[in-house]
């Protein structure tokens, strides 16, 4: 697809590598300014909010930094059902807290969330992407070995869709960049209705 085109500068609330990449593939140029917010302040209940709620303080933070620009910020949440609620899984602190994460994901199937949020000079908006991922039954030996390769320790829930942990998910129901960190489909036309709009077309 073609990247589109905005009437404003656009700046991704990330350090992520893999939503520049994502990112890259609809606006092309854009700046990258990661804001520093307490995560554990923000976590809801519900893994939804959440998910939303990080996003809209990382887009806040940045977006008072670049007043003139429209900002994007993102948030992925990892949860997995537990009775009536939810267990959310952040980054790991830890080797040993990236096995624990991966051994409760073995097997079954958990959800994982994107919450975004738009700011620009005229407006902002939010949404959110689920997508339901199943794991294979892992053995411990399994998991330390995707452990030992050295994707787990930035990730929520302790993997990375895209990298080696292709060979662990048994399938994804749902958007597949939502698991990676920024929904394209759903993010390409939120900014084309929002530019669609701001250029004063009838």
């Amino acid at each position: 697809m073609d990247v589109l085109t905005l009437p404003w500068p656009v700046v991704l609330g990330s350090a992520s590598p893999r939503r520049r990449e994502i990112l890259s593939r609809i606006v092309g140029e854009f700046a990258v300014d990661s804001p520093d917010i307490d995560e554990d302040a923000l976590t809801r209940p519900d893994p939804v909010r959440t998910a939303l709620d990080l996003a809209y303080m990382k887009a806040k933070v940045v977006a008072e930094r670049h007043p003139e620009a429209l900002v994007i910020g993102g948030d992925t949440v990892v949860a997995v059902p537990d009775g009536e609620g939810f267990i959310q899984l952040a980054k790991p602190n830890d080797r040993d807290d990236a096995i624990r994460m991966l051994t409760m994901l073995s097997g079954g199937e958990h959800l994982v969330i994107t919450g975004v949020c738009l700011i620009w000079p005229q407006g902002l908006t939010r949404f959110h992407v689920t997508s339901g991922v199943t794991f294979k039954s892992l053995t411990r030996a399994e998991i330390e070995a995707y452990v030992d390769a050295g994707e787990s320790m930035d990730k929520a829930g302790a993997y990375a869709a895209q990298g080696k942990a292709a060979e662990i998910i048994a399938g994804v129901d749902g958007s597949m960049t939502n698991v990676i960190g920024l929904p394209e489909d759903e993010l390409r036309a939120q900014l084309w209705e929002i530019g669609y709009v701001a250029s004063g077309k009838p």
